[in-house]
């Protein structure tokens, strides 16, 4: 076994607390699902082939001829050209990792460079992919969600949901009032105008300050910008928080953890 696997069952024995935050009533595993949904994340296809299958007439569900827009669960017969097909829970709910990132490492299943990648370190998913929700540049650390359901991905990053990304970052020296005035108003970056919705000081020792951000889009390397824009220099950023979704502090670098069905749930209510 893998001391990520091992790491991570250690991981699941003792949490507390979860890191997705509280405020959704939790249910049992859904009920049922879009067809198309359920049978793309069972790794028969990608959406759109799974929907062309069922235009042409080849899925049924419960011995009836399905179309697109049914909805189908755990207990119903499904078949694809006259074949069953065997759900699994996994099926009914997306699987979700969360992983911190340390630093050294790039959100790219390939490098050019041979840099190590974040998906060298997470767990072998049979008959799909791992997602990355959001981007963390080389140099940056913390928070990176991951999941095998490309809906709930778009969901989260699409700009349209203004999900919150939240950082801590490290300077050298500490703002002053004018600078956190123009970090909450309106920077002039090369792609268009960005602000910090909120900015808390968090104190410091030494030369070192840290300071809390929140922002609701996540255009490349962005919270660094802001800064450099000031002629000020981040020393250490590490996301703590997406949306919903807390980097737990016992979680440590380079190790993941998988939610749980009713962390899983509870995610899929917040953000549907």
């Amino acid at each position: 076994m893998s001391v990520n696997r091992l790491k991570h069952r250690e991981s699941r024995r003792t949490r507390r607390r979860s890191p997705v935050a509280e405020g959704a009533s939790v249910t049992s595993a859904a009920a049922s699902d879009r067809l198309q949904k359920l049978l793309a994340r069972t790794g028969l296809g990608s959406r759109r082939e799974i929907e062309a299958m069922i235009a042409a007439g080849r899925v049924s569900i419960n011995n009836v001829v399905a179309k697109l827009g049914d909805r189908a669960g755990f207990e119903d017969k499904i078949r694809i050209d006259g074949k069953i097909i065997r759900l699994r829970m996994p099926a009914l709910s997306p699987r979700i990792i969360i992983y911190h990132k340390p630093e050294g490492e790039i959100v790219s299943v390939r490098d050019p460079q041979g840099r190590p990648s974040v998906f060298d370190k997470l767990p072998y998913v049979r008959s799909s992919k791992w997602i990355a929700i959001g981007r963390l540049d080389f140099n940056t650390s913390g928070l990176l969600i991951f999941t095998t359901d490309g809906t709930l991905a778009n969901r989260l990053m699409h700009p349209r949901y203004q999900m919150e990304r939240e950082y801590a970052v490290r300077i050298v020296g500490e703002l002053s009032r004018e600078q956190i005035t123009r970090l909450t108003t309106c920077i002039e970056l090369e792609d268009g105008p960005a602000k910090f919705d909120q900015l808390f000081d968090e104190g410091g020792q030494g030369t070192n300050h840290w300071y809390r951000v929140i922002l609701k889009e996540g255009r490349n390397r962005e919270v660094r910008r802001m800064f450099e824009a000031l002629g000020v220099t981040v020393s250490r950023l590490m996301r703590i928080r997406f949306g919903p979704v807390n980097l737990p502090p016992r979680l440590k670098r380079g190790m993941w953890l998988e939610l749980v069905d009713t962390e899983v749930e509870r995610l899929l209510a917040l953000v549907n």
